[in-house]
Formats: structure tokens, sequence, C-alpha cells
């Protein structure tokens, strides 16, 4: 039976295993053994050697670490990227034991393609709720730079990016080796994880199907009609196919209740017949804070989106 050793880099100087990170500003015990998770970005390539052969990869890293490993559906990108969500929940140690046996195997890999000329100091993109950068920021700057100092990577988080209406993610780059990203990963995941409120932040693991135009549009069943007063009036009505809305309303309309008491929103569908102007699109309103109109939203879209995707599949069965 393999050892956890033998899904490190073997270059040792690239690599080296990581020792016993200082310990975290201001843990708590509590916050050490609830569930959290984390979130970062992989390139659609080497997404497949996360996942290895018939998942082999993936299943046996959760193994090793005890940790959850998700991965975004192929072409289902960060918003402005090209890049797949890798999630990871769990205990903090779990979840962290996953970041570094995925960032070793990624790093392996580039070795592989590049040699000894690879740059020992690279980039990990971590996704980040807006409303909980501020934490790692701090008054004036200060726990960015004790982290920056006390791990020795670059860490640099992104502006809210507004060409994308309703994200609420940023993305918080740390540059190093893998040493120097473990250390501060470990300090930004701890410093997230004593807020109470972050393990509860994502309802769906991968909310960016609405996003990306090849899960939804003209022929796939949704579009997104902002209302001009929405910021007032905490209201947005979306266009769902007539086809799709059983699936975002669930029998018995259980998905839909669902969906407003993980969030918070109310929602209300259009009768049979009622459509968007010029369209057979049913009319959704979501009501609600501004959070949970997004959060429902995304929510609804994930809906539509495996809705797309499981009739285009069947499509190919029946061509096939």
């Amino acid at each position: 039976m393999e050892s956890n050793e033998s899904s490190y880099v073997s270059s040792p100087e690239l690599a080296p295993k990581r020792p016993s990170p200082p310990p975290p500003k201001s843990p708590t015990s509590d916050s050490l053994e609830k569930p959290t998770y984390i979130r970062f970005l992989v390139s659609n390539a080497a997404a497949g050697s996360v996942i290895g052969k018939g998942g082999s990869t993936i299943t046996d890293f959760q193994s090793q670490s005890g940790a959850r490993i998700q991965l975004s559906r192929n072409q289902e990108f960060f918003p402005g990227t090209t890049d797949r969500i890798i999630m990871i929940s769990g205990l903090i140690d779990d979840v962290l034991k996953a970041v570094e046996l995925i960032l070793s195997k990624l790093l392996s890999e580039i070795n592989l393609e590049e040699g000894n000329d690879v740059d020992p100091r690279t980039k990990v993109r971590l996704i980040v709720p807006n409303s909980f950068c501020g934490g790692i920021i701090g008054k004036g700057g200060a726990t960015i730079k004790s982290f920056i100092e006390e791990s020795q990577a670059g860490i640099k988080i992104s502006p809210q990016d507004n060409n994308y209406y309703g994200l609420n993610d940023r993305l918080v780059t740390v540059t190093g080796t893998l040493e120097e990203q473990m250390r501060a990963v470990d300090m930004i995941l701890s410093k997230l994880s004593e807020d109470l409120h972050y393990p509860q932040s994502v309802n769906v693991p991968f909310s960016y199907a609405a996003y990306n135009g090849v899960n939804y549009g003209p022929a796939g069943g949704g579009g997104k009609f902002q209302n001009n007063k929405e910021d007032r009036s905490n209201s947005m009505t979306i266009g769902i196919a007539d086809e799709h809305i059983g699936l975002v309303v669930g029998r018995g309309g259980r998905n839909i209740m669902d969906i407003s008491q993980a969030t918070g929103a109310r929602i209300k569908i259009s009768d049979r017949g009622d459509f968007m102007s010029g369209t057979t699109d049913r009319k959704v309103t979501i009501t609600g804070s501004q959070r949970a109109i997004r959060a429902a939203e995304t929510m609804i879209m994930q809906k539509v989106a495996y809705a797309s995707e499981k009739g285009v599949m069947h499509e190919i069965s029946l061509e096939e």
C-alpha cells in the first residue's frame, strides 16, 4: 500500500514536505472542529490530472485527507476566466491536507512538462466571498501584511468585478513555493473559519452557471432581466424556459421551498402562458435582500443548467 509521501513531488528543493505551520493568529478549538470549506481555481487542462483515470486520483486524495473534493463541470468556469473551480470541504486540517495533495500534484505535472527550469514559485487563486475579504485584509491592511510576513508568500486580493451582475466573490492570489503557499492558505482559511457565517456562505458549490454562456442562453432555457429599480425594491425577475419550470419547482413545489428556506428569498413563478415579453420564458420573480436574491438566482440557474445539460446528453445518446 502506498504511503502518503508518494503524492508529494520528488524534488525536495521545489516542494518540501510542509513543516507544521505556526499556529493561526487566534484559532478557536471550536472552529477547528467544525466543518469549513475552501474554493480555488484550476485550469481546464489541469483538471484532468486532479480527477485521474476514472476518478482514481480524486478518490485517493479524498481517502488520504478525509476531506470532500468537488470539481465544477467541464466548461463551467469562474467568470472572466477559463478555469474550473475546486471546492474542498471538511475539518480545517483535512481541508488543508487535500489542498496540499492537489497543489503538489499540479506542481509535479508542471515539473514533468517543463523539467528543471520550472519556477518554484507558482500561483493559486482562492475564491473568497466579498463579505469575508475584510477579515483577511484587517484594519489598515494589518492582517494581510502579517500573513505575508509570516508565510513569505505574496497575497493579493482582486477588486470586485462589476462586469458580472450579482457576482459576490473575489479572487485571492497566493504566490510562492508550495510550502509558502500552504502557510498562507492555512492562515487565510483559519481566519475565514473564525467567522461562524463563513461555512454557511455557499449554498451551491459552483454557482457560476449563470455567467457561462455554454450552460444556458437563447437556446438553453434562461435569460436574465434586471429590474431598473432592483436596488430599491430588492426584487428581480428572470426568465426560465417553460420546459424547465417543472425541474425548478420540483415535485409538489419542494425545490422552490428548499431554495426559499436556504436563501430567505421569496420566489413567485408566473402562471402557465404568462411569459416574458417576446419569449416563451416564464417569469420567476425573486424578492428579498440582495444576498438572498443572488443566492436564490444562483440555485435556480443551477437547476436550469442541469436540465439543459441533461437534455443535451439525452440527445447525444439518442444519436448514438
